[in-house]
């Protein structure tokens, strides 16, 4: 059996399993991916995408978040209301992954890959160390990976073709999202 790779030398607390969350429309919550259900103030449901918002509470970085599920793009687009002192220079942080429909439960499952994008001026995808790290160790799939290689590098080009701004290039394929004021 092969030694650990370098990825799991340098990175031993990166490795964990997919992070899963369940987001239940009906029931108006989210099912974070420690089990946690937190209630949901609003979800929009468009047939090519789910839209959320809710507070996080104990969260010393950020008091609310909205997302959008984007299943056919393999990922979540999210807008954290940071707390003062926490503030980040991001707009959006996408997540790559899989995300499905069942009735009205979503699920999203990450594939580690995520893109910090600043409006206007660039895109940056992150984690890498984590996706080498779950799939040297089996958590991840080779073939979920690759995926979401590609999704990561796809979503960085269209990006940059739109003047890195994701609500523009997202209405140009009849994905207009909308957010709530901050």
């Amino acid at each position: 059996m092969p030694g650990p790779t370098v990825a799991t030398r340098l990175y031993p607390e990166r490795i964990h399993p997919p992070k899963r969350e369940t987001f239940d429309v009906a029931a108006r919550t989210n099912t974070d991916p420690k089990g946690i259900v937190r209630a949901v103030d609003t979800y929009v449901a468009r047939p090519w995408g789910l839209y959320m918002a809710r507070p996080t509470p104990g969260r010393a970085q950020f008091h609310y978040l909205e997302s959008w599920l984007l299943p056919s793009l393999g990922l979540r687009a999210t807008v954290f209301h940071f707390n003062p002192g926490h503030e980040r220079d991001q707009d959006f942080y996408l997540d790559v992954g899989r995300y499905t429909r069942d009735g009205q439960r979503w699920h999203g499952e990450d594939h580690y890959l995520d893109l910090v994008l600043r409006t206007g001026r660039d895109v940056q995808i992150t984690d890498v160390d984590e996706l080498v790290a779950a799939v040297s160790t089996g958590v991840l799939d080779p073939g979920d990976a690759e995926r979401a290689i590609r999704v990561a590098v796809a979503t960085a080009e269209a990006l940059a073709r739109n003047d890195y701004a994701l609500d523009r290039w997202l209405a140009g394929i009849d994905m207009a999202l909308t957010w709530r004021d901050a």
